[in-house]
């Protein structure tokens, strides 16, 4: 009997008030997680993918910003009933978030220990010596060398791959069952990243901890996730396993990013561009989110929205042109 997911997303809406109107930043995300699976968030800027994990975490941006609808089930729980109070001993205890520039997400006033220490005394209530070892310990583990004397040492004393090694290591310190990686190697060399990217992977090994990444990087996405999601105008428009999205692309806008990529071994080329401009989220049109800019289009994309078509095992798209590829959900 297969193991019940970890997390469930079920129609989840976050929508912006504005004077401008509502824009619907996420509209309708679905999506299950399993322990120790790494799903992968793709997409253009302004696609929903930060706001879905803000949403997640319930750090969206107030009194704009609201939570409008939908589940987040984490082992049975849906957090989108707790109240703030009970959402703080979720957030670093069960769910951790590493944000894409640790300069900026770490606080330059204090040293790494004091900011690693702060997570580990207010989940686990640990004091004195034994928070330093826990302290230390999650250090290690990701790799941080002289610990012992890192941790009277400030962000500014760290390169860039070693800030975004201390974010992981204050995510990742009481053992979350979920961590949520916001473009986290945004900052560092394809070297570095190469590290970082190898060295999540062992410490999800390990540790067993689910990962949602998001990326705008499909290299990174080849590397380390299981799963995709791609995303548009706040809509999962595609969803399936890495090989068979890469493989297999049943979205134009899926088929459209991927053509984006440099291919080496075709030499010299120029390289392809989508056409035209993301959506204004105030003003979705009526049909297809993606029809202006799709060169696949038909009548009926811009006069309705595309249902969800099975088009393999786990394998979805929402579009009309995929319709008659497998069977409507």
């Amino acid at each position: 009997m297969a193991a019940a997911p970890l997390l469930v997303v079920e129609d989840l809406k976050t929508h912006f008030f504005t004077r401008r109107g509502v824009t619907k930043a996420v509209d309708g995300v679905s999506f299950t997680l399993h322990a120790g699976e790494t799903l992968a968030l793709v997409g253009e800027s302004g696609s929903g993918k930060s706001v879905t994990c803000l949403s997640l975490v319930r750090l969206v941006p107030e009194p704009a910003g609201r939570i409008v609808g939908g589940r987040v089930l984490l082992e049975g729980e849906d957090l989108l009933t707790k109240s703030p109070g009970e959402m703080r001993r979720v957030r670093g205890k069960k769910i951790a978030m590493v944000l894409q520039d640790p300069m900026t997400s770490l606080n330059p006033a204090l040293t790494i220990g004091t900011q690693v220490s702060e997570v580990v005394r207010l989940h686990q209530g640990l004091r004195g010596g034994a928070l330093r070892e826990r302290v230390l310990s999650a250090l290690r583990r990701l790799r941080i060398s002289a610990a012992d004397t890192r941790l009277g040492q400030y962000p500014h004393q760290f390169s860039g791959g070693m800030r975004q090694r201390v974010s992981s290591a204050i995510g990742l310190s009481c053992e979350p069952r979920l961590l949520i990686a916001d473009e986290p190697t945004t900052s560092l060399d394809v070297t570095i990243q190469a590290q970082y990217l190898e060295l999540l992977k062992e410490v999800q090994a390990a540790a067993g901890v689910a990962i949602i990444l998001v990326t705008h990087d499909f290299g990174i996405v080849a590397a380390i996730a299981d799963r995709v999601a791609v995303m548009y105008a706040g809509r999962i428009v595609e969803m399936g396993t890495t090989l068979e999205v890469f493989n297999n692309p049943s979205h134009p806008y899926t088929r459209a990013l991927l053509r984006c990529l440099p291919d080496v071994g075709l030499g010299r080329q120029q390289l392809v561009e989508i056409g035209g401009q993301p959506p204004d989220l105030s003003r979705l049109p009526a049909g297809c989110p993606f029809a202006p800019r799709c060169p696949e289009r038909q009548s009926i994309c811009e006069e309705q929205s595309p249902p969800t078509v099975s088009v393999g095992d786990g394998h979805l798209a929402e579009c009309w042109a995929t319709k008659a590829v497998g069977s409507q959900q």
